[in-house]
């Protein structure tokens, strides 16, 4: 795969590579709250071998090998603004014919992108994504907080993100737990969604419930699906890799 620096609206982006398959969709991979390029490790390569589609990983500002974000302080729209981004990056590299990969806040992205830019979002499968604010999502932020400062947490990541770290751990943390973000809420925007979506989550996710995917599949404008994995918690495409592989390669043949 290829990879370089991108500028879109003046922000410095990394981004990772494969268009060696010509006409076919490309597979956007948007990763969570702590994500990265890196961090997908060999999956997006897995399944683009797969589906025979392109593909596309990158890093959101602040985050992995793109520059760091200015501040750590966000609006609480700032998920919008990344799929307004995301769009502005998928001009610029002339994809028409994406297949967004989403997971968790990259999950949320990608619907919000699916909705508001119809033109270019061929399919979504978007994987323990939130479109509302819970206390279970608040429970888990929590403790996530107590490990980064009780264990290595930091340290772990920073071989990742390196001296980005402690500005996207509060940019996450401080946004979400937020008193004006508890009524965060991306219900609106859904029945904008005509693509298909195939909405992936495990049972035992620590950041969210059910609902989160029954609302979203019950609410957007296209057909849409469920894939609930028993015993799975929040990264099913880590935890049972080869189970994600088949079902999204399965629901990305339908579809292109």
């Amino acid at each position: 795969m290829e990879e370089r620096i991108i500028d879109v609206k003046g922000k410095k982006l990394y981004i990772k590579y494969d268009f060696s398959f010509g006409e076919r969709p490309t597979l956007i991979f948007l990763h969570d709250s702590l994500g990265c390029a890196q961090l997908w490790r060999d999956f997006p390569e897995r399944l683009s071998e797969a589906t025979k589609c392109n593909v596309l990983i990158y890093d959101r500002l602040g985050y992995g090998k793109s520059y760091p974000m200015p501040t750590y302080e966000r609006p609480v729209n700032y998920m919008e603004l990344e799929a307004d981004l995301l769009s502005s990056l998928l001009t610029e590299l002339n994809i028409d014919k994406a297949i967004l990969f989403g997971h968790s806040d990259g999950g949320t992205i990608a619907l919000i992108t699916a909705s508001k830019y119809r033109e270019k979002v061929q399919a979504v499968i978007c994987e323990a994504g939130h479109i509302f604010v819970e206390e279970v999502t608040l429970k888990g932020i929590y403790d996530a907080l107590e490990t980064y400062k009780t264990t290595n947490l930091a340290e772990r990541l920073q071989k990742y993100h390196g001296d980005k770290v402690k500005t996207l751990f509060k940019a996450w943390t401080e946004t979400w737990t937020r008193e004006d973000y508890r009524t965060w809420n991306i219900e609106y925007l859904l029945k904008d969604i005509i693509c298909p979506l195939l909405f992936i989550q495990g049972d035992a996710d620590e950041y969210g419930s059910l609902e989160q995917v029954n609302r979203t599949i019950n609410q957007v404008g296209g057909t849409s699906e469920k894939y609930i994995i028993p015993g799975a918690g929040h990264t099913p495409h880590k935890e049972m890799p080869d189970m994600i592989i088949e079902k999204s390669a399965a629901f990305i043949e339908e579809i292109s």
